[in-house]
């Protein structure tokens, strides 16, 4: 994953790789520290300047593919197909910021969002996935999870919550869990946005520089942050462990959240694209409804 300030990338035929090739977490062993978090690979503009006009660029086409994929929800639920996108990653990474300035570009009926917090009593009265499979998205919907089942290998792991023979098994169960809910009909596209432990410092000053940001700002993050090696090791291993090709992570570098709101945005419109969405055929004689509305 390389950067890119003036051009995507290209193949030997001038085509521009696809963003997907490009953020794709690589297969086999992670290193999260040799991932450039500043990186802009296969941004097609200049910088911070032209980015809102980009990511704004891609709204009527995220639009019109959004409905195509709401519409076949209402006129043929049962074979539907919908898209469920995963947002992980440390805090002030900008999973908020993604859901604000990606996700608003789309009719927000057609968002089903779902953030994931400590797990509820009730919650923990059964399997973890238990809450993850109430959430997921309906037929025609784009499901959105701010953080997600990966929450049961990431703070349960650090914070020694249940022991390691537990979580260890779960990488294997949400593979076959993802893989069920792909089956099924829903394109998962999980999004890893990756922040350096320095811009996150930068950030959470930030929140205690600006009264209008103390209500983002949490004491507790200070504590995680004190564990950002464990954290950044967890990360790796649910990125290798889990990146299948019905359920690819994808590695998003979001120091700059212009950069990170575009990619994001972008992959959504790829794959929705590569979907073969289009729109559901009348189920009425339509020169016929044609008359009856003239003559009413």
């Amino acid at each position: 994953m390389g950067s890119s300030k003036k051009s995507a990338k290209q193949d030997k035929t001038g085509t521009p790789t696809a963003l997907s090739e490009l953020l794709r977490a690589p297969l086999g062993p992670v290193d999260l520290s040799a991932l450039d978090a500043a990186a802009t690979p296969g941004y097609p503009g200049k910088g911070k300047e032209d980015a809102p006009a980009h990511t704004q660029a891609l709204g009527p086409v995220l639009s019109d593919l959004q409905e195509q994929l709401f519409a076949n929800g209402r006129s043929a639920p049962e074979s539907a197909p919908r898209v469920l996108v995963v947002l992980q990653g440390m805090d002030t990474s900008g999973k908020g910021g993604v859901v604000r300035h990606v996700m608003g570009l789309v009719d927000p009926q057609g968002i089903a969002l779902t953030s994931f917090k400590v797990p509820t009593p009730i919650e923990r009265k059964h399997h973890y996935l238990w809450r993850i499979r109430r959430a997921l998205p309906g037929p025609g919907m784009i499901g959105v999870f701010d953080r997600s089942q990966y929450e049961d290998v990431l703070v349960v792991r650090v914070e020694n919550l249940v022991p390691p023979e537990v979580w260890g098994r779960r990488y294997d169960e949400i593979n076959a869990f993802e893989a069920k809910v792909a089956e099924q009909g829903t394109r998962i596209v999980k999004c890893f946005l990756h922040v350096s432990s320095g811009e996150q410092k930068e950030r959470l000053a930030a929140r205690l520089d600006d009264p209008t940001k103390y209500w983002k700002y949490n004491p507790g993050d200070v504590d995680v942050r004190a564990k950002w090696p464990a954290y950044q090791q967890a990360y790796e291993v649910a990125l290798e462990q889990c990146n299948t090709e019905v359920a690819p992570w994808y590695v998003i570098p979001s120091d700059r959240k212009w950069y990170r709101n575009w990619a994001v945005a972008e992959l959504l419109r790829e794959t929705m694209a590569g979907m073969g969405l289009d729109w559901p055929a009348a189920e009425f004689d339509v020169a016929a409804e044609r008359k009856r509305v003239a003559a009413s």
